[in-house]
Order: C-alpha cells, then sequence, then structure tokens
C-alpha cells in the first residue's frame, strides 16, 4: 500500500483538482446507488408506500413542495431522489458488466490475433472492422432487437438486463481487441517472450503468463472510458423502451418517464434524473482521461 501512495499514479493524481473531484463525485454516485436501500429517503417500488395524492409535488424548495420529497415526485407519486438513487444502481450494474464482458471478449480475440498471426489475425480484424462501420448503439438495438424476436415478451422481461449487457457489450469488444491485438504484436517479438519459447513454454502461458501483463495500461484506459458509454448506451435503449423492464427502471427510464410531462410544467421529473446522468457519465471520463495521460510514458 505504501508503495502505492509513493508512486508516480498516485502524485498525479493529487496534483490535479480535477481529478480529485471527479473522482469524488464517481464514489458518492456509486455509494450512493450501492446503498441506496440504506440510504434513498423512500422506496420508490414499494407500491403498498405510493400515494397517488402526493404525485407532480414539486421540489422541496418551491412553494407547494414537501421536504419528505426534495427532488419531488413523479405522476405516481414517487420520490424522484430515491428513484434516480435506485435507477443508478440498474445503470452501473448495466455498464459496469457490459464494460467487463467487452473487455474480456476483447483483450482476449485481441490476443490471439496479435500472437498467432496470419489467417487467425486477418479473420478477427477484419470481424472487428466490419462492426467498426455501424455506430455501437445500433448494434446494440439490432442485438436487442433479434433477441426479442426469437423469445417470448414473458422471457425477454426476465432475462431484460442480461440481453442489455449483452447488447452493449458485443458492440464495443472491437476497441479492446484492436489495441491488444497492436500492443502483442510489438511484445511478442521481445526477448522475453523468445526466451519463454526457448524453454518450452505453450503459447497460452505464454500470452496469459508473460504478453497480458504487459498489455493492460491501454486496457485499463479504455474500460475507463467505455464505461461513460456503457452507461450512455443504456440510457439510450431505456429511454427508446428498449433497455430495461419498467420494473427495473434505470436512468434512462426515469428520463423517458419524465419527458412526457416535461412540457406540462412537471420538469423535475425528467431534469434530474438527466443531470444525475450527465454527472456520472462526465466524472467517469474524466477520471479515464487523467488515467490515459497518467499512464502514457511520453507525458512523463
Amino acid at each position: 500500500m505504501r508503495a502505492f501512495f509513493d508512486s508516480d499514479l498516485w502524485w498525479s493524481f493529487t496534483r490535479s483538482p480535477v481529478t480529485v473531484l471527479s473522482a469524488v463525485t464517481a464514489f458518492v454516485c456509486i455509494a450512493g446507488a450501492v446503498f441506496a436501500p440504506w440510504l434513498a429517503p423512500h422506496n420508490p417500488f414499494d407500491l403498498a408506500s405510493l400515494q397517488l395524492l402526493d404525485a407532480f409535488k414539486p421540489p422541496a424548495w418551491s412553494a407547494e413542495g414537501d421536504l419528505a420529497y426534495p427532488l419531488g415526485t413523479d405522476d405516481q407519486g414517487r420520490d424522484v431522489l430515491s428513484a434516480i438513487m435506485y435507477g443508478a444502481r440498474v445503470s452501473l450494474l448495466v455498464g459496469f458488466a457490459a464494460v467487463a464482458f467487452s473487455t474480456l471478449l476483447g483483450v482476449t480475440l485481441g490476443l490471439l490475433a496479435g500472437y498467432l498471426g496470419g489467417k487467425v489475425d486477418a479473420l478477427l480484424m477484419r470481424i472487428a472492422d466490419i462492426q467498426l462501420t455501424f455506430p455501437g448503439i445500433l448494434v446494440a438495438l439490432l442485438v436487442d432487437g433479434i433477441v426479442r424476436a426469437a423469445l417470448p415478451r414473458d422471457v425477454h422481461d426476465q432475462i431484460a438486463v442480461f440481453v442489455v449487457i449483452f447488447a452493449i457489450g458485443i458492440s464495443n469488444w472491437p476497441q479492446f481487441a484492436r489495441t491488444v491485438r497492436g500492443s502483442t504484436l510489438v511484445e511478442r517479438n521481445k526477448e522475453y517472450v523468445q526466451a519463454a519459447r526457448v524453454i518450452g513454454l505453450s503459447p497460452l502461458r505464454i500470452m496469459v503468463s508473460h504478453v497480458l501483463p504487459n498489455v493492460m495500461s491501454p486496457v485499463l484506459v479504455i474500460a475507463t472510458l467505455s464505461l461513460g458509454f456503457a452507461i450512455l448506451a443504456e440510457a439510450t435503449l431505456s429511454f427508446l423502451g428498449v433497455g430495461v423492464p419498467p420494473t427495473q427502471p434505470s436512468l434512462g427510464t426515469l428520463i423517458r418517464i419524465g419527458n412526457d410531462f416535461l412540457f406540462s410544467g412537471e420538469w423535475w421529473i425528467t431534469i434530474f434524473p438527466g443531470v444525475a446522468l450527465i454527472v456520472m457519465v462526465l466524472s467517469v471520463n474524466l477520471l479515464g482521461d487523467w488515467l490515459r495521460d497518467a499512464l502514457n510514458p511520453k507525458l512523463r
């Protein structure tokens, strides 16, 4: 632990006020989502506790506001602040899981393409090139549409979160694969890899034990930046009505619900979830930008 606090990475982190603020903001967002059942003022999905008479209450600082609902209520009388905290749990779950899936798939294929070369490299990279010609959100919509057509509605609703994770993850793997493939092409010709071949280590062990640790720095940067994309992609899918089901609303679902009442004066129902989404994604992206600069040896 002491070695970490004495490292260049920690020094770079503490010398950047924007990065520190972004880290604190991201921590607050994640903590608020993870501990929502204990921190949220209300449980917005407990039907027994909802009061339709409390619907459309403005924020607490308004003349008609109620201190019990700091950010107001929606059309069903749900506390907007509590709904944001619970909705952020779904958004973060989908974001982290999608990034983990795309990282695992992309790093594996990138290692194989870079180390084996030849036809394997050509085939995998051409597949990646073809997929990169399509916007990521379009690939996610296509995957989700295929699954919806193939499965009954009730079955799809039960696995909707996993479908969204797969759809977003499968749309983002080429970035990891191309980066890892390029780094692997450099590493496989170095002396330590040649020495591992001479002593008879298998290609799989060389890739996992020797090459992989030396190509992970750019992967960490891409994964951090991809988290913001994954959260936005999930919000976009949910806003379009093809993401998570209404019984498990995310920030995108809350924005879509509030959008129906935006022009009738109940602006807080959609504005506050939108601000929460912006703050969350912005803090993650700023951390990714710092990590990219901190791990770049040319900028040290």
